[in-house]
């Protein structure tokens, strides 16, 4: 199968040569094939929701294990009337202040939902993107887009396009192109079957976010730890994900003995013959000696190392980096999310200096 890749924005969307990528795209995924397309999160694996055999060819062309829930993307509220069995209160003062946004809803599943797209559960994983390309590929493809991300089961999630083709070329059909993305991790999935609602995966809407909205809201036990045996109930619960081709280890510590331990590991590495990459800040770039410093920004600006995090960790696969060490960052708002990711894609290895 050749992959097609074409480029769309959101600024030229009303052009009628983009309008006929969107007819094709939405025809692709009618007939039962697969689109990558842009959110505001990552690059999506878009099939069609309700279409068990769509499911299966995603699990397929991600090697994605099949109890992985998939989230099915919506373009309009009516929409989600249909796939759940109903809409608690606190769904919808959620969506009233997120949608569209980088927040995943858990409902239980109306019977049209096919298990396969629910990795098995009675539960369903619903958002409405913010990214009016992805809006529109969602209505021209009849309106149910079952989605992870585009990028082989357990690589870092793509923020550019270019990602979804290194690992999807020969695998799907067609990919959208529409830059990168803004945000750069996945949606915050919070659970609303529970009696209190809980957080499955933190995202850029945090906890004291939803909190002011709905009052109180659990956090999953597994978001910072490794994860359980049980089935996972969203995305990203069970199974190592996001992780760099090279070994990654996480330091934490003083910002003294973070940079001469990673300093030290270096020297160490290098001897063996290993190249070494450094995931830093930007004040701490300037005191590392590996054989690629990168940073994540400002430590203050939590949404800058967000946005480049998964972009870091595929240029590192990129230039052959053995060994990989990231500085530690908080947990409080969207650290949270920041510090989840990094911990799956390190394997929970965490030096504490």
């Amino acid at each position: 199968m050749e992959t097609k890749i074409a480029n769309i924005t959101e600024e030229n969307l009303t052009e009628e040569s983009v309008q006929e990528i969107l007819k094709e795209a939405g025809d692709i995924i009618k007939a039962g094939g697969l689109v990558a397309f842009p959110t505001e999160t990552v690059y999506g694996l878009g099939g069609d929701g309700l279409n068990p055999d769509s499911s299966r060819k995603i699990y397929a062309a991600k090697g994605r294990p099949s109890d992985n829930p998939l989230i099915i993307h919506i373009c309009k509220w009516e929409a989600l009337e249909e796939i759940v069995e109903d809409i608690p209160k606190k769904a919808e003062l959620l969506a009233q202040a997120f949608w569209p946004g980088p927040l995943t809803l858990v409902l239980k599943k109306a019977d049209k939902v096919p298990k396969e797209t629910t990795g098995g559960l009675d539960t369903v994983a619903i958002r409405m993107p913010d990214d009016k390309v992805a809006l529109a590929f969602i209505e021209a493809a009849g309106g149910y887009i079952a989605a992870p991300s585009a990028n082989t089961s357990g690589r870092p999630s793509p923020t550019l396009a270019k990602y979804v083709y290194q690992d999807l070329q020969g695998k799907i059909e067609l990919i959208l192109d529409g830059g990168q993305v803004c945000i750069g991790l996945e949606s915050t999935i919070v659970d609303l079957t529970e009696e209190i609602p809980m957080i499955l995966r933190p995202g850029y809407v945090t906890k004291e976010m939803l909190e002011e909205v709905i009052g109180e809201v659990a956090c999953d036990k597994t978001l910072m730890n490794a994860d359980s045996s049980q089935a996972p109930k969203a995305p990203g619960m069970k199974y190592k994900h996001y992780a760099p081709k090279g070994q990654l280890t996480i330091v934490s510590g003083t910002e003294e003995k973070v940079v001469c331990y990673i300093n030290e590991q270096t020297k160490k590495a290098r001897e063996a013959g290993k190249t070494v990459g450094v995931i830093a800040t930007d004040a701490t770039k300037p005191l590392y000696q590996a054989s690629v410093v990168k940073s994540a920004g400002d430590r203050q600006q939590e949404e800058t190392v967000a946005k480049e995090l998964y972009r870091i960790l595929r240029e590192f696969d990129d230039e052959e980096i053995d060994v990989i060490f990231s500085e530690s960052f908080g947990t409080n708002g969207i650290g949270q999310a920041i510090m989840n990711r990094l911990l799956k894609a390190a394997g929970y290895h965490v030096e504490n200096v």
